[in-house]
Order: C-alpha cells, then structure tokens, then sequence
C-alpha cells in the first residue's frame, strides 16, 4: 500500500476544495449575505491542511487499482464531510447529520432532501448546495485530472470515479481524456443554461438548475421543484436530462465527426428505446386523471426522464399516480442511465449484459454444444468484465438489503423504506410515500441518515471502492 500517494492527492483535494468554495463565496457577495463568509473560512482551514499533506511529496508515485480506489473512496467522504462545514456552521442547516446528508446527496448527485423549506436558503447556501451536484456529476477528480500534471496511473482514479461497468480512456493521455470530458460537459452545461435564461428564467435559477441537470441530481431552488417555470423551461430541461443521461464518449465522437461510430452505440437505444417504452405506457395510464394527452404526456416525459437519468426533478406528484406509472418508475430507478455519463443507477450497459447472458444461457439449455459470447456493439466482451457484473449485482442487492433493514427500524411504511433505499442507493433523490417527490428525509432517525449516505457515495461510486475500505487485507503493509 502506496500511502504517501494517498495523503498527497487527498491534500491536492482539499486544496481544490478551497477553490471551489470561492465561488459560492463570490455569489454571497454580490447578494450581500453575510454568511458567505463561512465559505471564506472553511476554505481557509482546507487550503491549510492541504497544503500540510502534501508537504512531504511521495518518493514513489505509483499508484495501482487499490490506491485509486481508496483515494476516490476516502476524498469522496473527505467531500461530504468537509463541504457540509458551511451549512452547518452557519446554522441554516443547524444539524450536523442533517448537513452532511444534504452535502453527500449534492456531491453524489442524488438530490434526496432533508429541508423542509428550501427556499429559506441564502442565496450563497442554495447555490453551493447545486454547484456540489456539477462537481460530483463529472467527478472531483476527473476535473482535477483536467487541469493538473498526471501519471499513466491515474487512470485507475478516472475508472474508480467514473460510473459504468468499463471507462476506456479517449486519447493516449489520461489528462488529455479527462480535459475533453470536462469540455464537453462545461459547454453543454454552458448551452442549458443560456436557453433557459432565454426562456424568461432568471439567471440564478437557470446556473442551479443547469448545475442539477447536467449533474443529473435534481436539487432546485424552489420548495415546488420545476413545476412553477414555464413549459419552455420543463421541456428544455427534459431534453438535457436526457442528454446528460447518455455516454460521453458519443459525444466526443461526435466531435471527432465520427458519426458512424457514435449512431452504432448500442446502449444509447437501448437507453432511448426503454425510456419511449416507459413514456408511453405511463402517458396512457394517468391520461384519464391528468385530463389531457398533451398534459399526460408532458409530465409522463419529464418524470420519467427525471426518474432514469437518476436527475430527481419533479414537475408533477407521482405518488398520486396509480400502481402501474408507479411501478414503471421504480423500474426506471434501478436501470438508470447509460455508463460513462453523469446518471446514477445499475447502467443500461449492465441491464444488457444481465439480458443477454440470461438469453445465452437458455439458448446453451437448448443446444448444448452451441458457443455464444456476450457482445455490445458487435464486440465480444471479455470475462474480467463479465465476471465484474455478476460481482456487482451481487454486491449492490446485498448492500440493498441490509440498507433495507437497518432503516426499517424507523418504522415508516414499507413503500416508503424501500424507496428510500433505492433512490439513495441509485442517487435519484426522491422516492414513493413520505420520501416522494414533495417529501423528504428529514424525519428518519441520525443512524438512517448515516445508512442513507452510506448508500448515496457507494451508489456513486459504483460499490467496489467503498467495499475495498472497510477490507482488512487492504490496509496491510506488503
């Protein structure tokens, strides 16, 4: 175990951290809040403790999967930990369980809440709790990878951070492929944001609401979500969820005018072909309790959307909805969005490898002799990643269910325990029942919400790093 590498990048963190916190900071500024100078002061004491660990620069930089793993694992607690200071020493989130969970759910893009009354936020408070969910979007570390010096090795940071069953690096350079992912990121952000302005929001609004969607976590600046901005706005803000929702690397072909390539990605329609499959059938099950096709259809698209890029936004009440639209939903909530891009849940790329072996597998029953291989873009995928996606479901159920039952204890209802769980597991925010769209996750006990961060930064990260953690063996000197 390379431990010196460890204390130096998680320092690097902190001291990004600090720089990060400048910006909310600056907005309290210009709307003269006097607690923004609580993002002056913990920037201060992370800039200071950065910069002591990374006094003494590691003799040896290697770094192998293990360290990238417990370096993404521990900055991502360091994160939550450290970003929920200025909530908490402010007193506009006077808890310090209460801060954390609203911090971790803004890095890991989750969106769950524990305010009840959002809008009683300082103007600085509201816009960090949304700038935590473009950070936590693209990955803290991968924009650190963007603008800073990096080894070979540091892609196994990328591919510890970065969502999906397999993260391949876009150009020869690690540093290189991190720039163009933040490019593509910053300029679609940059195009949301400028076309909601143009559709009559305001332009701090527009920046926190750009900030969740592209981060696809759902933290508005209203107690109504989205449901009180204009079609123009619900229909941008629809499109970009599922923008933000499919793998960047279509968008880098795209930009390599490697059109071919990028129309040939076959998780994208599988993506967009589930996605239209729950539209419609949700679209005819409300129709007669919404009142109009074009309304139903409206709200069908945008909360679906919302549900399975894992974004969290809400336009209507879906608890109020029957069991099917219900059902639908809650099924979005595992599949998730595509690998590779900002969205949380299992990844289309998994359901389809769980699809096709399951095909393989009754097609060997069938013929016996026969010699199939499980493929994704006409590629024959290899066994470490095959292997990797059997490990996960198993891991991801097992957590599941012991998050399940430790939060049980609370003694909610059972819709509302178990959707809590999976929307935090699969970093969606809202839930059914007490955690539903217009809910929250206030009144569970301080042990839940711990399990409930639990559950977001494992989510985000896709389990392995956080599991690695708490490994004995991991933690042995060879």
């Amino acid at each position: 175990m390379n431990y010196s590498v460890i204390i130096y990048v998680i320092g690097l963190q902190l001291q990004f951290t600090a720089g990060f916190m400048m910006i909310p900071e600056l907005v309290g500024n210009i709307y003269h809040e006097k607690n923004a100078l609580y993002f002056l002061v913990v920037a201060a004491a992370c800039l200071l403790i950065g910069t002591l660990l990374r006094l003494k620069k590691p003799k040896d930089r290697k770094m192998h999967a293990k360290e990238g793993m417990i370096i993404v694992a521990l900055g991502w607690i360091v994160l939550s930990l450290v970003g929920a200071f200025p909530f908490f020493l402010s007193g506009e989130i006077p808890d310090y369980t209460d801060a954390v969970f609203e911090t971790a759910s803004g890095f890991t893009t989750t969106g769950a809440s524990i305010l009840k009354n959002v809008e009683a936020l300082s103007h600085c408070m509201l816009f960090w709790r949304s700038f935590t969910h473009w950070l936590g979007g693209m990955g803290v570390l991968v924009f650190i990878l963007a603008i800073t010096p990096s080894g070979a090795d540091s892609m196994y940071l990328m591919k510890a951070e970065s969502p999906g069953p397999s993260v391949d690096k876009l150009v020869p350079r690690v540093r290189t492929t991190a720039f163009y992912l933040y490019a593509i990121y910053f300029a679609m952000t940059a195009a949301e944001v400028i076309i909601l302005i143009c559709g009559k929001m305001s332009i701090f609004d527009a920046f926190c609401l750009s900030f969740g969607t592209a981060g696809t976590g759902g933290f508005s600046t209203k107690a109504s979500g989205i449901a009180d901005y204009n079609v123009f706005c619900q229909t941008v803000i629809t499109v970009f969820m599922m923008l933000f929702g499919v793998n960047f690397k279509v968008y880098f072909l795209l930009v390599c005018r490697k059109f071919k390539d990028a129309l040939k990605a076959e998780e994208v329609k599988w993506y967009l072909g589930i996605y239209a499959a729950a539209v419609t059938i949700i679209t005819l099950s409300i129709i007669n309790s919404v009142g109009s096709f074009g309304k139903s259809l409206s709200q069908a698209s945008f909360q679906a959307a919302s549900i399975m890029t894992t974004t969290g936004y809400a336009t209507a009440d879906f608890n109020l909805w029957g069991t099917l639209p219900q059902a639908i939903l809650v099924m979005l909530m595992f599949i998730g969005a595509c690998a590779g891009s900002t969205g949380g849940g299992m990844k289309v790329s998994r359901v389809m490898i769980y699809f096709k072996q399951v095909k393989n597998e009754v097609s060997y029953l069938i013929h016996p002799r026969s010699v199939k291989r499980v493929t994704i873009d006409k590629k024959a995928l290899d066994d470490t990643t095959l292997r990797t996606a059997s490990a996960f479901i198993a891991a991801y159920f097992l957590i599941f269910g012991a998050s399940f039952i430790a939060v049980c204890v609370d003694g909610f209802d059972f819709t509302s325990s178990f959707t809590s769980v999976a929307a935090t597991i699969n970093n969606i925010g809202p839930g059914l029942g007490t955690v539903g769209p217009y809910g929250g996750y206030a009144d569970f006990s301080a042990p839940s919400k711990w399990v409930f961060i639990f559950d977001m930064i494992t989510g985000r990260l896709e389990i392995f790093p956080m599991l690695i953690l708490f490994t004995p063996s991991t933690w042995r000197r060879k």
